[in-house]
């Protein structure tokens, strides 16, 4: 059976009271968030809002798959304007770093401290489901270099015993056990940890002591990620 008037309609306004909510996530701060708020703002009462959303933790964890979502959109655009493998991981982390200095506010909730009063789901929620999108977005990356041009990694009795353990769970529960060597997990966790460590320390303002414009120290560490991956590096097109 088709989509029912019915059903569009409720789908138009969860959609609304989703772009509501993160306006006010947004402009106002998680403490701002309230369902009486939402309800003011879509002309509803509060209670109607249960009718659509549970509680507040369902909604704010709504709002956060929707940043996910869009974030997630930005890097499949960027990879599928880049052409080859080269150009694909660099545009990604481009885009990666783009969106998060154009949303700020949206990255500090998806990347800093855990949103106050929000518990984290144990169930695959409509968040967690587009958070493990965006992050198979680079793990899809990562292994299909891997696959059609392999690099040098450690191999798996040169990586530290004490981290070795650590990746291979890493592997078995988030990335479903896939057939990898050890060597190649750390790496991608290393590249990972370097990417998002340089985007963080940059949005929340942690380079203004010493850069004025941290793009070029960006690009730097782009260009020292790109051979540990067999990665030709190419600057950043000006148009």
């Amino acid at each position: 059976m088709g989509e029912t008037r019915r059903d569009r309609l409720r789908a138009a306004t969860v959609a609304e009271i989703s772009q509501n909510a993160r306006r006010i996530l947004v402009e106002q701060g998680p403490h701002a968030l309230t369902l009486r708020a939402i309800a003011r703002e879509m002309g509803m009462t509060a209670p109607a809002l249960y009718r659509y959303f549970d509680s507040r933790d369902e909604l704010v964890r709504h709002v956060v798959g929707d940043m996910f979502q869009d974030l997630t959109d930005e890097l499949h655009k960027a990879i599928h304007c880049a052409g080859d493998l080269d150009g694909q991981f660099l545009a990604a982390s481009r885009a990666f770093r783009r969106w998060a200095l154009d949303h700020r506010r949206e990255y500090e909730l998806l990347f800093g401290a855990p949103v106050p009063g929000v518990a984290r789901s144990q169930d695959a929620d409509f968040a967690e489901e587009c958070a493990r999108a965006f992050g198979w977005t680079f793990v899809n990356l990562f292994l299909e270099l891997w696959r059609k041009r392999p690099f040098p990694v450690p191999a798996d009795e040169e990586v530290r015993p004490d981290l070795r353990e650590q990746l291979r769970r890493y592997n078995e529960e988030a990335l479903g056990g896939v057939s990898l060597p050890v060597g190649v997990i750390q790496r991608f966790l290393q590249c990972w940890v370097r990417l998002q460590g340089s985007v963080s320390l940059e949005v929340f303002g942690h380079l203004d002591f010493a850069l004025d414009d941290p793009e070029p120290m960006f690009e730097l560490m782009l260009e020292e990620l790109a051979p540990s991956l067999g990665l030709k590096y190419s600057p950043p097109s000006r148009q």
